[in-house]
């Protein structure tokens, strides 16, 4: 088996039961607007074809999708480009260090982030990955038929207003919902100087846009949005906010009872045509506190379970694999160890722990940018 659990060093150890993951950048180079506080006019971006994230899952892989390069037009914003292919502010973000979020420039070659490894959970009903801010919908496999998954950028909640993780079920669906701020909402605008009514009947002020479907979790909801442009962060209440053609779409699909799982997968990994891939997306900001190690072994754990999953056996480059895990960016970066130069080259570390940067000064360089 190309990955050996082994026992870490006291020498490694040490440092990285000291270290926190708020040492780790979020891998977001160049600078960051808030789209929801800002002040600027809606994205006037049209809605995205669907059917760009609508696909048929290979039996023998838990990889959908391909990433696309395209050319910025001029009057396009990443959000623009985000949303016509179904990627939310984040992944765009991510994926296009350097490159404005309003003005990419005519011309300018976009990463569109349209690779997908699916979660390591059961594909049924709805699978929520919160780290990632994306929805996975499995529509019942027909017979005769190739299984399908359905991807949506969402937003989930806030640090204080976090979402919650575990299997729920849609216990009631709505169309053009009022929304009824909670006493908590009220007394936070209020807080910043605003005033929010009782009620906030259908249209364009209500942030719960079109369509609303009730969690078996009280407060809890999956429902569109009046302001398309924040979709894909961290900015709702805990609810899970999608763009409104999405939201529409799945309103017709999911019936009441759909089970609808919410998991945290911040790193992943997937198999296809013999390589090996693995994403990885940055903690919320809760986990953040909890130690770099964890963060190891919990990825550790996940390839190992993919090896023994796939009937795995491939040489894996865990410098790489460290790369992913310590900055993570949303990149699904293949793992198979390359064919051997003819020159000679350093050797490949033979785990992901013996890739780990050391002494603790050097885990805090490797993840400058």
């Amino acid at each position: 088996m190309p990955v050996i659990s082994r026992g870490l060093s006291p020498f490694l150890l040490a440092p990285l039961l000291s270290l926190s993951t708020l040492a780790l950048a979020d891998s977001a180079p160049g600078p960051v607007i808030d789209p929801e506080a800002a002040d600027l006019p809606q994205t006037e971006a049209a809605p995205h074809d669907q059917r760009v994230t609508r696909f048929d899952i290979d039996e023998n892989s838990n990889i959908v999708g391909e990433a696309r390069v395209i050319e910025a037009e001029k009057e396009d914003t990443l959000l623009d480009i985000g949303r016509y292919y179904g990627i939310g502010y984040e992944e765009m973000r991510r994926a296009n260090p350097g490159v404005s979020v309003w003005y990419p420039g005519e011309g300018t070659e976009v990463t569109v982030p349209t690779r997908f490894i699916l979660p390591d959970a059961d594909h049924e009903g709805v699978v929520v990955n919160i780290p990632e801010m994306r929805l996975y919908y499995y529509p019942e496999q027909k017979e005769g038929e190739p299984a399908r998954v359905e991807t949506y950028a969402i937003s989930v909640g806030r640090m204080d207003w976090s979402t919650p993780l575990g299997e729920t079920r849609i216990t009631e669906k709505q169309e053009n919902p009022p929304w009824y701020p909670p006493q908590s909402i009220i007394e936070e605008h209020a807080e910043d100087g605003r005033e929010l009514p009782d009620v906030v009947p259908p249209g364009p002020d209500n942030p719960l846009g079109g369509y609303k479907m009730r969690l078996n979790i009280p407060g809890y909801l999956i429902h569109g949005t009046n302001r398309p442009q924040g979709v894909g962060m961290r900015v709702t209440h805990g609810c899970i906010r999608m763009f409104p053609e999405d939201v529409e779409h799945l309103f017709g699909k999911l019936p009441v009872g759909t089970q609808v799982n919410l998991v945290s997968e911040p790193t992943k990994f997937g198999w296809r045509d013999e390589t090996l891939y693995v994403q990885s997306f940055p903690l919320l900001e809760e986990d953040r506190r909890s130690p770099v190690l964890k963060r190891v072994l919990d990825a550790d754990e996940a390839l190992v379970a993919t090896l023994k999953r796939h009937d795995i056996d491939t040489d894996i480059d865990h410098r790489r694999l460290a790369d992913a895990v310590l900055i993570p960016d949303g990149a699904a970066v293949a793992l198979n160890v390359e064919p051997e130069e003819e020159t000679p080259r350093e050797p490949l570390p033979g785990s992901l722990y013996d890739a780990l940067p050391t002494p603790p000064h050097l885990l805090y360089q490797s993840v400058e940018i």
